[in-house]
This record gives structure tokens, C-alpha cells and sequence, in this order.
């Protein structure tokens, strides 16, 4: 059962990350965005795989675990895009 809650609640947390990857794609701004946000999601999803690991209990729930910080990464990435495009409308506009 702690097992199936587990994913439950990965699963509450990672249903936000594709939602929030689309609107950062659509958007091309990396306002309003934080890397130090994603940074400390994907650090706290790599702290349970770390916990999962040393306890020995290796199971499918890793594997939501992993799908949570590959979309999470997908955002960082997405970031570093709207950064440099937000950079390039600055240099457009003489502000850089």
C-alpha cells in the first residue's frame, strides 16, 4: 500500500511538470520562471531514488520517479531556450 500511495502522490506532483513544460514552450520567456525552483525539484527527486536505492527497495516506483525528473529536465531546458531568446528580443530592442 505505501508503495501504490507513493506513486500517488509522484503522480499528483508530476501531472504539473508537462502543463508547465507546454505554457514554457508556448510562452518563449523564461520570466516568471526560477532555475533555482527546478534545480531543487530535480534534487528532491533524486534524494528519494537515492532513499529507494538504500533501502534496497528498487520497484516500479522508480520508474515514476525517473519519468518526474526527465520532464523536470525538459523545463530546465526549455529555461535555458527562453533565456536566450528573452536575451535576443533584449539585444533587439538595445538593452543588452
Amino acid at each position: 500500500m505505501s508503495n501504490f500511495l507513493e506513486v500517488l502522490m509522484l503522480l499528483c506532483f508530476g501531472a504539473s511538470w508537462p502543463i508547465n513544460l507546454s505554457k514554457a514552450i508556448r510562452a518563449r520567456t523564461a520570466k516568471g520562471t526560477s532555475l533555482l525552483f527546478f534545480l531543487t525539484i530535480e534534487f528532491g527527486y533524486l534524494c528519494g531514488i537515492a532513499a529507494k536505492v538504500i533501502a534496497g527497495n528498487i520497484n516500479y516506483v522508480l520508474a515514476f520517479y525517473v519519468l518526474n525528473i526527465l520532464v523536470v529536465g525538459a523545463n530546465i531546458a526549455v529555461y535555458f531556450r527562453n533565456r536566450r531568446i528573452d536575451r535576443a528580443a533584449a539585444e533587439r530592442r538595445g538593452y543588452a
